[in-house]
C-alpha cells in the first residue's frame, strides 16, 4: 500500500470512528499534525491493525 492510499485509508476509517465527514478529519489531521505521524512512522504503521492506528491516533489527539 502506498502512502497516500495508507493515509487516505485512515481518514476514511477515522471519520468513520467519529462519525465525521471525510472532509473535517482531513482538516482535523493536518492540523493536528496527525498527517505529519501518518507520513513519518508510515514503515511502522502500515502493517499494524487498523483497531491499534484508531487507538494510536485516539490518544495523539487526547480523545482516550
Amino acid at each position: 500500500m502506498s502512502r497516500i492510499s495508507f493515509i487516505s485509508f485512515c481518514v476514511e476509517y477515522y471519520a468513520k470512528h467519529i462519525n465525521k465527514s471525510s472532509n473535517e478529519v482531513y482538516e482535523l489531521f493536518k492540523q493536528e499534525k496527525v498527517l505529519d505521524l501518518l507520513e513519518n512512522d508510515y514503515d511502522d504503521l502500515h502493517g499494524m491493525g487498523m483497531e491499534y492506528i484508531i487507538q494510536l491516533i485516539d490518544e495523539y489527539l487526547g480523545a482516550a
